[in-house]
C-alpha cells in the first residue's frame, strides 16, 4: 500500500443525510469520490460541535428562540467567505440543532 494511501475501512462513514448532498437527483450515483465526501463531512461535523456552545451563548445572551438563533447561525455560514456551501451550511445548522437538542424545524 503507498504511504499516502489511507485504510478506507478505518474511515468515518458519513450518515446517509450528508452523503445526499453528494449524490445525483436519483440518489444512486455520488457526484463527487467518497473520500472528498468523508472530507467535507468531517468539516461539517467538526463546525457543527464547535457552534454548539456557541449557539448556546446567543440563546441565553439575546433571549431569541432557537430557531432564530439557528437562522442566523445559517445565514452567517452562507457568507461568500464561508469554506462550506449553502447546502453543508443547513445540514451543519440541522446538526448544531441536533446535538443542542433543539428542534430543527
Amino acid at each position: 500500500m503507498p504511504p499516502n494511501s489511507m485504510d478506507e475501512t478505518n474511515q468515518i462513514e458519513p450518515p446517509p443525510s450528508f452523503v445526499a448532498l453528494f449524490a445525483s437527483p436519483s440518489g444512486h450515483k455520488l457526484l463527487e469520490p467518497m473520500s472528498t465526501v468523508r472530507q467535507r463531512y468531517e468539516l461539517c461535523e467538526d463546525l457543527a460541535q464547535a457552534l454548539t456552545e456557541q449557539a448556546s451563548v446567543h440563546l441565553f445572551k439575546s433571549g431569541g428562540s432557537e430557531r432564530e438563533v439557528l437562522e442566523k447561525m445559517e445565514l452567517a455560514l452562507t457568507t461568500q467567505e464561508s469554506p462550506i456551501t449553502a447546502r453543508e451550511a443547513k445540514w451543519v445548522v440541522t446538526r448544531l440543532a441536533e446535538l443542542s437538542g433543539w428542534d430543527p424545524a
